[in-house]
């Protein structure tokens, strides 16, 4: 079971998990044994209120398949259930990310005073180029 918020819980049987070999090196150990995780949690299908659904649909995440699967894989540890622990935790984090709203940004003008600045440094600098010029002729 996986808690979201204190209202929204996501069940196992909705969560497809397999372990599977992680890849890269590292021995015999990840030869040997399949440690890494791969989760797969379909979003259409899943109890998640059709808010979170909707805006998770939206998010340009390259984890979202255009089937509406979200496709986490975790091999940074090598044990099976580190990973997926992290599995879980990167899914959790995700789903959060689509509750905070994000603040408006407010477009501002350059003061005054700093569009001088920039406008003097650019006159004192193409003067220091004029000297240059002047003294190769």
């Amino acid at each position: 079971m996986l808690q979201i918020s204190n209202i929204i819980i996501i069940h196992d049987s909705e969560l497809e998990i397999s372990a599977i070999r992680s890849q890269g090196a590292g021995g015999q150990n990840v030869n040997k044994v399949s440690t890494a995780i791969h989760l797969r949690f379909d979003i259409e299908g899943s109890s998640l209120p059709a808010f979170y659904k909707e805006q998770l649909l939206k998010l340009n995440d390259r984890r979202i398949t255009q089937e509406g699967v979200i496709v986490i894989k975790a091999q940074e540890y090598r044990s099976q259930e580190q990973n997926r622990e992290e599995a879980l935790k990167r899914l959790q984090e995700l789903i959060k990310s689509v509750v905070v709203l994000k603040k408006k940004r407010k477009p501002t003008k350059p003061t005054r005073s700093s569009q001088k600045k920039r406008l003097d440094s650019k006159t004192k600098r193409g003067q220091i180029k004029s000297i240059r010029r002047q003294a190769i002729d």
